[in-house]
């Protein structure tokens, strides 16, 4: 990917090019050797350039690798730990909310994740499995309780539109990283289908809180 990018960056150099101080190059083109004649002065930024793009691509594969090192037990404490943010904020919705609708979406996240933890509890209760505090599950619960504090802080339409701002957001994200961490990263073939059935769960309330998002406008 790092190479693909460079000559992009230097097929896109070659219109500034003047005719002196050139070097030529040799890439490899879809399995075609081809000729670039370039400038050093465009040649040393384009080096600088893909030298970055490189390192950004060494980094983001390293974080997703590290994500994909996490544990079973692990992964069932983030998979709870998501469930229960949902229902600690939609607690507070439902204490300060007077919208028919919101308090309608916020008694939904109570029931359907109060259900995935039951089933992800039983799960690991018969697997054997005690979930483990890892740093995921620790930056949802601090996270959760910068949102929780701020929603308190709103009333009326303001709060409203904030929970359900959040909810969409939220819903969005976790939806991401169980599909692209979680599941890939589970081994255990109980587990990774109880996470795989809850995907279209997820799926099912960004639906509806995307739907209450609209007519709050």
């Amino acid at each position: 990917m790092g190479l693909v990018f460079a000559q992009a960056i230097a097929r896109s150099a070659l219109q500034n090019l003047s005719f002196v101080n050139f070097v030529t190059l040799f890439v490899l083109d879809n399995s075609n050797k081809i000729q670039i004649k370039m400038h050093m002065k465009i040649l040393k930024q384009t080096i600088r350039i893909a030298a970055v793009a490189l390192c950004g691509a060494i980094a983001t594969s390293t974080a997703f690798a590290q994500k994909s090192k996490l544990t079973d037990p692990e992964i069932a404490s983030i998979a709870v730990t998501a469930n229960q943010v949902d229902i600690d904020q939609a607690a507070v919705a439902k204490a300060k909310s007077k919208n028919t609708e919101v308090l309608h979406f916020a008694e939904t996240m109570t029931n359907d994740h109060k259900a995935i933890i039951a089933q992800a509890v039983a799960l690991v209760t018969k697997l054997k499995v005690t979930p483990k505090e890892n740093a995921v599950s620790e930056k949802l619960k601090a996270d959760a309780a910068k949102t929780i504090a701020s929603l308190k802080t709103k009333s009326g339409k303001a709060f409203d539109k904030a929970y359900v701002d959040n909810e969409v957001a939220y819903h969005k994200a976790v939806i991401g990283v169980v599909e692209g961490t979680l599941v890939p990263a589970t081994a255990n073939a109980e587990l990774k289908s109880l996470l795989q059935k809850v995907v279209p769960a997820l799926k099912a309330h960004l639906e509806h809180a995307e739907m209450v998002q609209k007519n709050l406008k």
